[in-house]
């Protein structure tokens, strides 16, 4: 009598505890594993960002030993460089060259007639896709509704679709996933893997351009530094055209709910043009002005000069008086011996 006396009190306990809930742990379903905060900030985007921030911070610290009113032009011509080689190295790693959003009511998880309103999210990147779902609000259903899941193309997005059914993922996001995955209608992640590998190549054959131009600037060919820019900003939109290939494929209709996806253009995609047009305009007005005043170009970037104050100073210096003695020595008895023999032959004649 005692055992189920005690059974009842703790079924009572858990009832009570739990708010005559199915869910355990704060509205966590029971079978599932335990949510798992979004995808935030990719970890290489933060070391590359890192990289480039000391490597300012480094140039502040030597920008007081330039002197002069070139101190100003090489501060904006490093910040300059800087921003670009940074741009060109994080659009590699974005995930937003495209995206899509949509609110809608959808229905949440397999196996319930749950029904949610959440803002559902689709972002493209070069190396592999996002899928996000915010609640509106967050905690709806006793759960907190804030999925943030990538898929990346460098391994089988069939795996890690199947690992996301295993998850228990809600159902929006495996169902935008199952449209890129080998067996999808769509076919889309042939298309969309090919375009992000050849517009990830371009953008770095684009970065190594511009490591080229700033090695050429420090010598006297200027002309070649703008040509190299000039390569730097054609490859950028070669990586453009790449990304945009995808919309060559038949579109694919994404339904969520009563609405539909549409992906367009994104953040990543626009800073790529900027950071074209920037280049393209770096370089030709530096080619222009190399033909038109390359004296001038070569002395604001300090290249190919000969200094006068170089010169005077390189003239002095310390020297060695035992030598210069025997030398002079030498060239005295020498020349006294020429005038000598002039004498003689001058004698001589007379």
């Amino acid at each position: 009598v005692t055992e189920p006396l005690a059974d009842t009190v703790l079924l009572s306990a858990l009832v009570l505890v739990c708010g005559e809930k199915m869910t355990f742990y704060d509205g966590i379903y029971p079978f599932y594993p335990v949510q798992k905060s979004p995808f935030r900030l990719d970890v290489r985007l933060l070391v590359v960002i890192l990289v480039f921030a000391l490597l300012a911070v480094s140039f502040l610290f030597i920008l007081p030993g330039i002197r002069g009113r070139s101190r100003f032009f090489w501060m904006f011509r490093i910040f300059t460089s800087l921003l670009i080689g940074v741009i060109l190295v994080v659009l590699n790693f974005t995930g937003d060259w495209a995206e899509a959003r949509v609110k809608a009511n959808t229905s949440y998880k397999s196996f319930s007639n749950a029904v949610v309103s959440a803002e559902v999210g689709l972002h493209v990147g070069l190396y592999g896709i996002n899928i996000t779902l915010k609640g509106e609000p967050v905690s709806q259903i006793n759960e907190t509704i804030d999925y943030n899941e990538v898929f990346r193309w460098s391994s089988s997005v069939d795996e890690q679709y199947a690992e996301a059914l295993e998850r228990g993922l809600p159902n929006p996001i495996l169902y935008i996933a199952e449209k890129f995955t080998r067996n999808g209608a769509c076919g889309l992640i042939y298309q969309y893997r090919h375009s992000g590998r050849f517009a990830s190549a371009n953008l770095w054959t684009a970065f190594c351009c511009w490591l080229l131009a700033n090695i050429l600037f420090t010598m006297p060919v200027i002309l070649y530094a703008g040509y190299m820019m000039i390569a730097t900003g054609a490859f950028i939109f070669f990586s453009m055209a790449s990304f945009s290939t995808v919309y060559n494929v038949a579109p694919c209709d994404f339904s969520i709910g009563e609405d539909s996806l549409t992906t367009d253009y994104s953040h990543s995609f626009w800073i790529a043009l900027a950071t074209g047009l920037l280049c393209s305009l770096i370089g030709w007005l530096v080619v222009l002005l190399d033909c038109l005043l390359p004296a001038r170009m070569r002395e604001v970037f300090s290249v190919g000069i000969d200094n006068e104050d170089d010169e005077w100073h390189a003239a002095e210096g310390y020297l060695n008086s035992g030598f210069l003695e025997g030398l002079v020595y030498g060239d005295i008895t020498q020349s006294e011996s020429h005038s000598s023999t002039q004498e003689i032959t001058t004698l001589t004649r007379l």
